[in-house]
């Protein structure tokens, strides 16, 4: 019998894992029974569901009225509630029914999972084992049990299959829906559309036209009005609608998305679509011939609705044109001369037309009387890719009266549409011209005080009169005095507006020729060439104005290098100046050619970028001014040294060279055995230190310039010869040593080749001293060698340093000069890229031959085989055959 109790009992007592699997599988086949208690009466609930989406995608409800809309409306809510009758005989399966589920869809004989929960009926020893046996058999087969999945079997319900009718129907109506005339889910929950008759002899043609600036094709509209889903578009696209045939005007409605609705008015318009007979006929036919002309209704979209015309509609989704968004690309900053270089970055929908940068002073005084607009600065946005771009602008502002005050600057970006967009606003000092002759500054300021408030004219005129209260001191040239008395006069004398902006230009070109003469002038030719060039292309311009525009540009820029060429002759040369930088003839023509060939090609907007790097490039060109100020001294100071290190290592070639001389002469007597030679040898007077310890034959003896060492001097007066030269030797050591203390003093650190170059000159002069010749020699050659690799980094030292000063003059200059293309010690700088030897300098027929000649007497004397080591070793440094 089966016991009550819910303990484990059987095998599942002492199997643990065993009793896990069989709740487990209880669980699975209660959930199965549960399921096919659930199907059958699930069956009409989904069939009424069915039937609704059926009548929905037919378009049932959209067609009736609204009283039998709502009336099969609440037949089907009633019908789907009636439906639900059926669960509420649902139930959870009991345990027993779960075994017994398993035990028969498994085929199991014995119960082996009921026998589990059973007693023996006698309750003996070995009848408690043997059922104990028996449970455990029964349970290892119960790890095969699978409670499937679930039968309803629905067919027991539904004898005759009628649940396949609601099914067929809901896949035809499906895909009816798709179809145009198809209804929806929500037909039956609202009102049905107003029914309206088409006339069928009404022919319409509807397009939607985007702006040209978009880009984009335009969009037909098909006839049956087809169109399910909105339809995107630009915004500011325009709608046109062609109506004809019919016998009355047909009514076009553009309907808002808040309902609101907008005719769309008639265009004058088209041709009739008959042509109109003549005489009588033609009087019979004109009521006619009025409905059968075609009639145009246009309008631009700017929001979201729908066109409604002869019962069809279209929806339109307009897509929003957004606003410009311009940003600096960096820090806005000044050329060279002066002009204003500004970076940006671009970002529009569907490309920016047009961008400047908007330029206003940042102390303003409302009284004044400015002579001057504020100044233009138009932006160069390239137009391949205007929706992201970037760019860098310059523009020469250094004219306007703003230029040297606080201004704010803000870009101003917009598109074909018309919206602007604004960057956050950037304030900074305007770019002024650098001017380096104090003279021309002051004209300068004179002509800006009264620019910039015709009230203070007075004042303008008293600065003038301050320049000219000592003139022999102040103005050294008459010419400009006479041209300051001048502008005094007619500023006097400017009442009007044209007579002061007249005033104001005359003295601009006062100071310009001040400081610059006809460089200026040349200068403000190129930059009007060079805007008049931008212009014609930006306006595509026909090419023989482009051609015209381009020899004006060439001559200009001929002119101007011209004047700049003789302005580089006459100033000094610069130690900052960067061969890198060299901006030859050359490549300006074949920029301007490229330009000109880009133009022809219809490329124009390569060209003008490209011509918008040529003028930034003659922008940042130095005009050749001599450096002033601080820096011009240090460069002095250290132009200064780098001559004294030159001194000290032309000195010690020389003196090692005696000493070689001295010490092979010196051999060869002890060689010979000679001890006695002639007295008041030549060389040895040669050879008698001054007061400062210079040789005697260069303090004025130079009736003894042609003579040769003579071979009549003893040892001994070799000797003491070779003693005299350490006071020399000493003299350069000390030089070296004051060397290093002022480059200390420049902020520069002498590098461990002059320190090894002092204690082998040491060394050196202590073997003179003791008349030793061979050693001295030595000594010498290292400390030329020490002293050349201190140079370099001392060179080394000083292109750095002037690299972060780079173009950073007084006012603001940057070097774009090469200094022939030599460093300070005279010897080639290194360049990139290819080398056309420029500045190869060709030997005339006098050097070559010298050289020759030279050489053949170092390779005679190599040639007869020197008895001596060291002089053979130096003929072969000379020959370079080491």
């Amino acid at each position: 019998m089966k016991s009550p109790s819910r303990q484990k009992k059987g095998a599942f007592a002492f199997r643990p894992s065993l009793a896990r699997l069989v709740t487990t599988k209880r669980l699975l086949a209660r959930i199965v029974l549960f399921f096919e208690q659930l199907l059958p009466p699930l069956m009409p609930v989904l069939s009424v569901i069915a039937f609704y989406l059926c009548a929905s995608w037919f378009g049932l409800f959209r067609s009736v009225p609204d009283w039998l809309r709502i009336l099969l409306l609440i037949a089907f809510a009633a019908a789907f509630l009636v439906s639900l009758l059926p669960f509420r005989t649902l139930r959870w399966p009991r345990v027993a029914e779960a075994d017994r589920m398993l035990e028969e869809r498994n085929g199991l004989p014995h119960q082996p999972v009921t026998v589990q929960e059973d007693e023996p009926a006698f309750d003996t020893p070995f009848g408690r084992a043997l059922w104990r046996e028996h449970q455990t058999r029964m349970a290892e087969k119960i790890a095969a049990l699978d409670a499937g999945l679930p039968r309803p079997d629905i067919a027991a319900h539904d004898r005759f299959a009628l649940r396949a009718v609601p099914a067929l129907l809901l896949v035809t109506a499906f895909g009816y829906s798709l179809s145009i005339n198809g209804g929806s889910i929500r037909d039956a929950l609202q009102a049905a559309p107003e029914q309206v008759v088409s006339n069928p002899a009404v022919r319409i043609d509807a397009w939607v036209t985007p702006a040209s600036y978009t880009g984009r094709a335009p969009i037909y509209l098909t006839a049956d009005g087809s169109e399910q889903a909105p339809i995107g578009i630009p915004q500011f696209s325009g709608l046109t609608v062609r109506v004809s045939g019919g016998k009355t005007a047909e009514k076009v409605v553009f309907r808002k998305a808040n309902g609101e609705a907008q005719d769309i008015a008639v265009q004058a318009d088209t041709k009739p679509q008959q042509t109109a007979a003549s005489g009588s006929e033609q009087q019979t036919a004109a009521p006619a011939s009025q409905a059968l002309v075609a009639q145009t209704h246009m309008m631009k979209l700017q929001e979201n609705g729908a066109l409604e015309v002869n019962g069809r509609r279209w929806s339109f989704d307009v897509l929003p044109d957004k606003a410009p968004e311009i940003a600096f690309d960096g820090l806005p900053k000044p050329s060279v001369n002066g002009a204003l270089e500004i970076g940006f970055t671009v970002k529009d929908d569907y490309g920016v037309q047009e961008a400047h940068a908007e330029i206003v002073p940042v102390e303003t005084d409302p009284t004044a009387t400015p002579l001057y607009p504020l100044p233009e600065y138009r932006l160069d946005v390239p137009r391949r890719n205007a929706r992201d771009a970037k760019g860098v602008t310059s523009r020469n502002l250094t004219e306007h009266p703003l230029a040297g005050k606080r201004v704010r600057i803000t870009l101003v970006a917009k598109d074909a549409a018309g919206q602007t967009g604004r960057s956050p606003p950037h304030e900074m000092t305007l770019p002024s011209r650098p001017f380096n002759e104090p003279l021309a500054a002051a004209v300068a300021e004179e002509r800006q005080v009264f620019a910039l408030d015709t009230r203070k004219m007075p004042q303008a005129i008293a600065l003038n009169e301050a320049l000219t209260i000592r003139p022999e001191e102040t103005i050294p040239k008459l010419t400009n005095y006479l041209l300051l008395e001048s502008a005094l006069a007619r500023m006097k004398l400017a009442k009007s507006e044209d007579a002061l902006k007249d005033t104001a230009q005359y003295l601009w070109e006062i100071a310009l020729g001040m400081e610059d003469g006809d460089l200026s002038l040349a200068e403000r030719k190129l930059r009007e060439a060079q805007q008049k060039l931008a212009d014609a292309l930006d306006r595509n311009a026909p090419d023989a104005e482009i051609k015209k525009l381009m020899d004006e540009l060439r001559k200009a820029m001929q002119d101007y290098m011209t004047e700049l060429a003789e302005r580089m002759q006459n100033a000094p040369m610069q130690p900052n100046q960067n061969a890198q930088n060299t901006l030859r003839q050359q490549d300006l023509e074949r920029m301007m050619d490229q330009i000109e060939n880009l133009a022809r090609s219809g490329n124009r907007d390569a060209a003008q970028q490209m011509l918008s790097e040529l003028q930034r490039m003659m922008n940042n060109l130095q005009a050749g001014r001599p450096q002033r100020g601080q820096q011009g001294q240090e460069n002095s100071e250290a132009r200064k040294q780098i001559d004294k290190l030159g001194e000290i290592l032309r000195d010690q070639q020389k003196l090692m060279e005696q000493t070689f001389r001295l010490d092979q002469q010196l051999r060869d007597r002890m060689q010979r055995g000679e001890t006695d030679m002639g007295e008041n040898d030549p060389l040895l007077d040669e050879m008698n230190p001054g007061e400062n310890g210079e040789p005697q034959d260069q303090q004025g003896q130079q009736g003894k310039e042609g003579q040769q060492p003579s071979d009549q001097m003893t040892a001994e007066q070799l000797r003491e010869a070779l003693k005299q030269l350490r006071a020399q030797q000493d003299a350069l050591g000390k030089q070296l040593g004051e060397l290093q203390k002022s480059l200390g003093e420049m902020g520069m650190k002498p590098g461990p080749g002059f320190g090894q170059a002092q204690r082998e000159m040491e060394g050196a002069g202590r073997e003179l001293g003791q008349g030793r010749g061979q050693p001295a020699v030595e000594g010498q050659g290292r400390a030329l060698e020490a002293l050349r690799q201190g140079a370099r980094d001392m060179m080394n030292q000083m292109m750095q340093a002037q690299q972060g000063q780079q173009g950073q003059g007084p006012n603001g200059q940057v070097g774009q000069g090469d200094q022939n293309g030599r460093d300070p010690l005279g010897r080639p700088r290194r360049t990139q890229g290819p080398d056309f030897g420029d500045n190869v300098k060709v030997p005339d027929e006098i050097d070559v031959q010298r050289a020759r000649e030279i050489l053949d007497a170092i390779r005679e004397k190599l040639g007869n085989n020197p008895p001596q080591e060291m002089e053979r070793r130096y003929l072969e440094r000379l020959l370079d055959i080491q």
